[in-house]
């Protein structure tokens, strides 16, 4: 039986799409991309999703083998938390199912410097039971050893979780540490699937 909801929040509760942004910023198609493929696609970005280094040091990184210049480096990753916003048609769903006695709680591949400032600006954390950051210890999905850390850390078993994220390989880990997996594909509306998995009416 499912007692415990684990969600990613990157595309599952906080929007985070560059490619849009950049696009509704008017910036040109050659440099878009190159934004993308030097900085978001970047082993930088992963390394501070797993907080081994800091904005700085990516930056540094990043202007050392890419044609963007270090000022162009350092605006994208000044602008990181104006591409986020809430998706209002999940977050809406933490209260529901808090009032169905669901606990909550996140496991995200996030930067420390933006997660820090995104928990303090939105209101629906408050719902959450607690949270593993890749940041803050130093882990990302898929390792096995988050998924762990975050069932040991708050007692939980792995066969009573659902966990849902909008990365395949996430979830497929997920899977293997024993909790339900909920693949979102990138879909905003998850409503539905939740209720399938869960057996219930939500909305």
């Amino acid at each position: 039986m499912i007692r415990n909801v684990v969600f990613d929040l990157g595309n599952v509760l906080i929007s985070f799409l560059p490619s849009d942004y950049l696009l509704k910023k008017n910036y040109p198609s050659t440099i878009r991309n190159t934004i993308l493929t030097d900085i978001f696609a970047s082993d930088e970005w992963k390394m501070l999703d797993n907080g081994d280094i800091t904005v700085k040091e990516a930056t540094e990184a990043i202007a050392a083998k890419s044609t963007l210049k270090r000022e162009e480096i350092a605006l994208v990753f000044s602008f990181r938390t104006e591409i986020m916003f809430p998706i209002d048609d999940n977050v809406r769903l933490l209260p529901e199912l808090k009032k169905r006695g669901f606990k909550l709680f996140f496991l995200s591949n996030f930067h420390l410097d933006t997660y820090e400032l995104v928990k303090n600006d939105y209101y629906f954390f408050r719902y959450f039971d607690g949270g593993v950051i890749s940041s803050e210890v130093k882990l990302s999905k898929p390792d096995p050893e988050i998924y762990s850390l975050l069932l040991e850390k708050y007692s939980l078993k792995a066969d009573e979780c659902l966990f849902i994220d909008d990365t395949g390989e996430n979830v497929v880990g997920a899977e293997k540490a024993g909790m339900t997996g909920l693949f979102t594909g990138g879909s905003q509306k998850i409503v539905s699937e939740i209720e399938r998995k869960l057996e219930i009416k939500l909305v």
